[in-house]
């Protein structure tokens, strides 16, 4: 006897948001639809469970305009961790002279610190 084909469940993320979180969040109408303007940055500002649904949403402030979105679905979220953003001035290369071989946020932030206190520099790894 032949078997049926198994259901496979949809893997969705299970992460969840605390209020001051920045996320990737992508409108996923516009996006469906090729409109432009549908993934932006935004921090999360609250969360709460819609009373019909029992979904957990989100309300979020999009940095880019200062606009504020409410009941946003976490499907369409992904987080913004500090390590990824702080990457490049993690790994630096402090010891090269040529400073075109930092990224431009690197050389800023080197820039930054030592115009106020060259001491205030992180040690070397």
């Amino acid at each position: 006897m032949a078997q049926q084909p198994q259901a496979q469940a949809a893997v969705r993320p299970t992460t969840t948001y605390i209020k001051g979180d920045l996320v990737l969040f992508r409108d996923v109408e516009r996006f469906w639809l090729g409109k432009p303007g549908h993934t932006f940055i935004g921090r999360v500002e609250r969360f709460w469970t819609h009373v019909d649904t029992g979904k957990l949403l989100y309300d979020l402030t999009e940095l880019g305009s200062l606009s504020y979105r409410a009941g946003i679905d976490p499907d369409y979220m992904r987080p913004l961790p500090a390590a990824d953003a702080m990457h490049d001035i993690d790994t630096a290369p402090l010891s090269e002279p040529d400073t075109g071989a930092m990224t431009p946020a690197a050389v800023a932030w080197l820039r930054q610190h030592l115009g106020q206190d060259s001491s205030a520099l992180p040690a070397r790894r």
